[in-house]
């Protein structure tokens, strides 16, 4: 009898696959004010959590609420942060992008205005504003697309802290194991390929080399659904 693909175990639920979120500090976002008003806050702490690559800031706000956010490079505590279209273009304050100058660096964009930032937020990253227009703002994003934002759409001056994260090694499995536990992320991924008949339509045959293709239809059961969904085309292109 046959078992669960992993994909299908992983939406069951269940404790194994599921993300340790009472251990997060909490959801990182700016706080919703009309962007003609100006909000003053004071870091309080700079904190680790264990669902976010980046350090965060613990600010209280001028009228008592607290938010968390990413940390920029170049910050400490008891630093004042602001937020609105007319506060300082300088590291920590948030502002809309038709208030930031070209060429300025970001990050912590929003992709609609009023989300609270959903765009570069990874640890040592930046995206940087390129052109303004009346009714766009274009941006150059870490990965070298452009991407068209609305005016509006806020963004934090300056480079994600943390940008030497990802120099350090693992060194062994069970560092990054425990590493993408902490975030719901399965380690090691094993190929269906090397898998048991049982585990997966790909297994079996003690080879690699299978004699059946990996397209299969968009229609197909669940534990039939692997390999290339409902591909428009197989093969390698002609240049």
């Amino acid at each position: 009898m046959g078992k669960n693909l992993i994909v299908q175990a992983r939406g069951k639920g269940g404790p194994r696959y599921r993300a340790p979120s009472f251990r997060y500090a909490g959801r990182a976002k700016y706080p919703y004010y009309p962007s003609e008003i100006i909000i003053g806050g004071v870091i309080d702490d700079i904190i680790h959590c264990p669902g976010h690559d980046s350090p965060l800031l613990e600010i209280t706000l001028s009228d008592g609420t607290e938010c968390l956010l990413q940390a920029p490079e170049a910050v400490r505590v008891g630093d004042k942060l602001f937020f609105g279209e007319n506060a300082e273009v300088k590291k920590g304050n948030v502002l809309p992008l038709k208030s930031i100058p070209e060429g300025t660096t970001i990050f912590n964009l929003e992709r609609v205005p009023g989300d609270g930032g959903k765009l570069v937020k990874t640890s040592g990253t930046s995206a940087k504003i390129i052109t303004k227009l009346e009714d766009k703002i274009i941006i150059t994003m870490p990965s070298g697309k452009r991407m068209e934002l609305h005016p509006s759409c806020r963004a934090c001056i300056g480079i994600v802290a943390g940008g030497g994260r990802t120099e350090k090694p693992f060194l062994k499995a069970g560092r990054k194991f425990y590493k993408k536990r902490a975030k719901n992320k399965l380690y090691p991924i094993v190929s269906g390929a090397s898998m048991n008949a049982v585990d997966h339509p790909f297994g079996g045959r003690s080879s690699h080399a299978k004699g059946h293709q990996s397209t299969i239809s968009r229609n197909a059961p669940p534990g039939k659904k692997v390999g290339l969904i409902a591909a428009r085309r197989t093969g390698r292109k002609n240049r």
